[in-house]
């Protein structure tokens, strides 16, 4: 396994350094930003991930989609709003809009901490050892940073004003692979702004916290395909499927609690069930459901069509306009 992870790792270098010196460092030099080239070499390694993320859902998801489809595709359009969802995300365009706007704030902020005397505490070194099993240092940071993305998505459906925002994503009806990253980008920021300020109090090196953002994405991709897929009775509670996550999607269920009209629900995991199980949002039910928002479905409430237009509800929903 160690010489699988470092084989890869060395593929994944070279492939990185070499895209950075034919694309990434000319297009730098051209704009003129050539005091950003090792930023553009860290953003390289986001965009390597990215295209690889695609290309695995094309070869390998989406034939499984038509293997075994939950429902037959009959609204293509939104699905093209969701793939475009899915290239500005994972091609790294959303990144790039925070590293100019979120991310000097964050430096400074974790700067004036260190100056004050503030160490990083790193979370593998807590278990003497592990820091010398970087197998086992990832698994620790993948068990953190799952428990934090399972306490966030219980937030967006718990706090009114969050739901407002999330709610967009849950609004999709026709939900494919491509779904994952149709959220307000508002609702991205925040959760991202989240995930790398704990990232940075727990310590997770660079590297280790792009493999686990990959793992992380790729999963929910497959998680959110229209697939007809379950992992039987034990791999259900060791690993989100298709079917534990589209119950979380389904109408009146996944966002209701106790099938009140109220905000709540169920199957919150991101990576692993077990945080359900713990906290008792665990619905392992053997069905596959309609997707969408019930005020969607009964009342016809507009979660918008096109991009913008689903950017600017989701901003007059949290204004109480819509």
């Amino acid at each position: 396994m160690s010489n699988l992870v470092d084989g890869f790792s060395l593929a994944f270098s070279a492939a990185q350094e070499g895209l950075f010196e034919v694309l990434v460092q000319p297009t730098l030099f051209a704009l003129g930003f050539a005091n950003l080239l090792d930023d553009g070499f860290d953003a390289t390694g986001w965009l390597l991930v990215g295209l690889i993320q695609l290309a695995v859902l094309m070869l390998v998801i989406g034939p499984l989609q038509r293997w075994r489809p939950v429902e037959p595709v009959t609204d293509r359009a939104t699905v093209r709003v969701d793939m475009l969802y899915t290239v500005i995300h994972r091609l790294g365009l959303f990144r790039l809009v925070l590293f100019f706007s979120v991310s000097p704030g964050f430096d400074a902020l974790f700067g004036a901490l260190r100056v004050a005397g503030w160490e990083t505490f790193h979370l593998d070194a807590v278990w003497p050892g592990v820091t010398d099993q970087p197998m086992v240092s990832l698994l620790m940071y993948v068990l953190a940073l799952d428990f934090c993305n399972y306490c966030i998505h219980r937030g967006q459906h718990q706090f009114e004003w969050w739901w407002r925002l999330h709610s967009l994503h849950h609004a999709q009806r026709q939900m494919t692979m491509w779904s994952d990253n149709r959220n307000h980008l508002l609702d991205d920021l925040l959760r991202d702004c989240l995930l790398v300020f704990v990232a940075q109090l727990i310590g997770i090196a660079p590297g280790q916290f792009v493999a686990i953002v990959a793992l992380t994405q790729l999963s929910e991709s497959f998680q959110h395909a229209n697939l007809r897929l379950w992992f039987g009775r034990v791999g259900e509670r060791l690993w989100v499927s298709p079917r534990f996550h589209r119950l979380h999607h389904a109408v009146g269920i996944g966002h209701e609690s106790s099938g009140r009209q109220t905000l709540g629900g169920a199957n919150f995991g991101v990576l692993l069930p077990w945080w359900d199980m713990l906290f008792g949002t665990a619905n392992f039910e053997p069905r596959f459901d309609p997707t969408g928002v019930r005020d969607q479905v009964e009342q016809g409430r507009d979660y918008g069509r096109g991009f913008w237009s689903q950017q600017w509800q989701g901003l007059k929903r949290l204004a109480g306009r819509a």
